[in-house]
């Protein structure tokens, strides 16, 4: 169980650091003459991880029954 927990959180901090990864590429990117296409993709990608991350956040918390 904690080997899987480890490998969960190890993928929740490569996602995260991906994520803020395209957050400077789409920057730099709206800088300069931008490729909305390009652009786009980037951002479907994004909220892609975002959705990855928020799954890996929800598997790592245990269920508490109110």
């Amino acid at each position: 169980m904690l080997a899987d927990r480890d490998s969960l959180l190890r993928r929740l901090h490569e996602l995260r650091s991906e994520h803020r990864d395209l957050d400077t590429v789409i920057a730099t990117l709206a800088l300069s003459l931008p490729d909305q296409l390009q652009v786009q993709r980037l951002k479907k990608r994004k909220l892609k991880l975002k959705d990855e991350i928020t799954w890996l956040e929800s598997r790592l918390v245990p269920d508490i029954i109110a």
